[in-house]
């Protein structure tokens, strides 16, 4: 009964249209009054505290630093530098769109802000040089989904937090797994450049060129070494991280680009105000709707559900995997995250799961959620850069979400990937 309420109520709420982190925080206070021992101050306390928590800092910080680096000229330079080493092979350009949202995912930790940064120069270049409109923004699209999945990354933060597992080791488990769908992508760009006859209109490549180029970039290259390199070498936490990412794109973008300047700054830590409130407030209203799931035992009940339905560990991922890739098409990745891990997480540790490949299988499947209809936020971004009607740029991504696909049930079967710098 008090999962139905629960469950009810929330389903109700989003079907209304209410924003994610109010309909948690009203059915989460709809419940709690059919629970007669728990007081209806332990709601609002759950709130308050969910947010004293030292690791969630890094979220605001890192949203700072993106918006920060949104506008720097970083994006920009990683293009040019690029298109110098791999610009001449067949489909160079979109090979170039491809690697350059890579690194600006790594760097911004956001999918839509990688698809607005990268989008915004390499759509209109890529029509220029002669690729058809619709696979120019669908390169772009699905490429900037990797912004969650290539640290730093907000949603493995999110669940870290929520599991309490190291930020740092699923930071380190992103990288290989996100590289490995980079490279897909890169494949069928090539793939597809050449069955269209593409041909590249890029200077040849030249050394002089070369070190051009990365004397230009080299200042947004260094960025994820910095922020990578001092968490793992020991010099500070990815929360401390952040600090240093804010402060290093504040420094790259105001004064050594200029492409900010310093009456842009109040504008921007706004922009990036709003949205960390977007998050926090889904995920202090998640949080106490978490606590009614553990109080009701429902994580426990549903672990035995799967489990019942098969022992067989591959089983059981798959029908995660079905039920991740669902709610990815319905929901924003945070509120899903925050939602579903306190859920599905027991499942995996009953199945023998390692927690760090369980979360990166969770980011790279929730991650395929931005670009597929209804909600595919990547899709509205890139269709209103390139003015593709969102229903055709979602054919037309198929090719790349079919390889995402196939990626991703090469992560959930190989633990390897995830874990081996672990």
């Amino acid at each position: 009964m008090i999962s139905l309420i629960l469950f009810g109520s929330l389903l109700l709420l989003l079907i209304l249209a209410v924003p994610v982190g109010i309909a948690l925080g009203i059915a989460s206070f709809i419940t709690i009054l059919f629970i007669p021992p728990i007081p209806v101050e332990s709601l609002f306390r759950d709130i308050v505290t969910s947010l004293d928590n030292f690791p969630l800092l890094a979220v605001p910080l890192f949203i700072l630093a993106g918006e920060l680096m949104s506008g720097g000229g970083i994006s920009e330079r990683l293009m040019n530098f690029g298109k110098v080493i791999v610009g001449k092979i067949t489909g160079g350009l979109a090979i170039v769109a491809v690697l350059t949202s890579m690194f600006f995912a790594a760097i911004s930790g956001s999918g839509p802000a990688t698809v607005a940064a990268v989008g915004g120069m390499l759509i209109p270049a890529m029509i220029k040089e002669g690729y058809d409109k619709k696979f120019a923004t669908s390169v772009i699209v699905s490429a900037g989904s990797l912004g969650i999945i290539i640290p730093p990354s907000i949603p493995l933060i999110m669940y870290g937090v929520s599991s309490q597992t190291s930020v740092g080791n699923l930071f380190l488990g992103g990288i290989l797994p996100g590289i490995l769908i980079g490279l897909v992508m890169v494949m069928w760009c090539y793939i597809y450049s050449k069955m269209q006859g593409y041909i590249s209109e890029t200077e040849p490549f030249t050394f002089k060129l070369f070190f051009k180029e990365l004397n230009n970039a080299k200042w947004a290259l260094l960025t994820p070494v910095i922020i990578l390199g001092g968490i793992y070498s020991g010099q500070f936490t990815p929360t401390e991280a952040a600090v240093v990412s804010v402060v290093y794109a504040f420094v790259i973008s105001v004064f050594v680009y200029k492409e900010i300047s310093l009456k842009n700054i109040p504008q921007i830590i706004t922009k990036s105000s709003l949205t960390s409130a977007a998050v926090v407030i889904i995920i202090s209203a998640a949080t106490a709707f978490g606590q009614i799931l553990t109080l009701e035992r429902i994580p426990n009940k549903i672990a035995t559900g799967l489990t019942s339905i098969s022992e067989n560990t591959v089983v059981i991922l798959l029908l995660i995997t079905l039920m991740l890739l669902i709610v990815g098409m319905f929901m924003d990745t945070a509120a899903a995250v925050i939602i579903l891990t306190p859920i599905l997480f027991p499942v995996a540790m009953q199945i023998g799961l390692d927690p760090v490949h369980f979360g990166v299988m969770m980011i790279a499947n929730l991650s395929i959620g931005f670009i597929t209809p209804p909600l595919g936020v990547n899709l509205f971004v890139g269709s209103g850069i390139s003015g593709v009607p969102i229903p055709t740029l979602a054919k037309n991504v198929t090719p790349f979400l079919i390889g995402m696909l196939l990626t991703l049930l090469v992560i959930i079967l190989v633990p390897f990937l995830s874990l081996v710098l672990v």
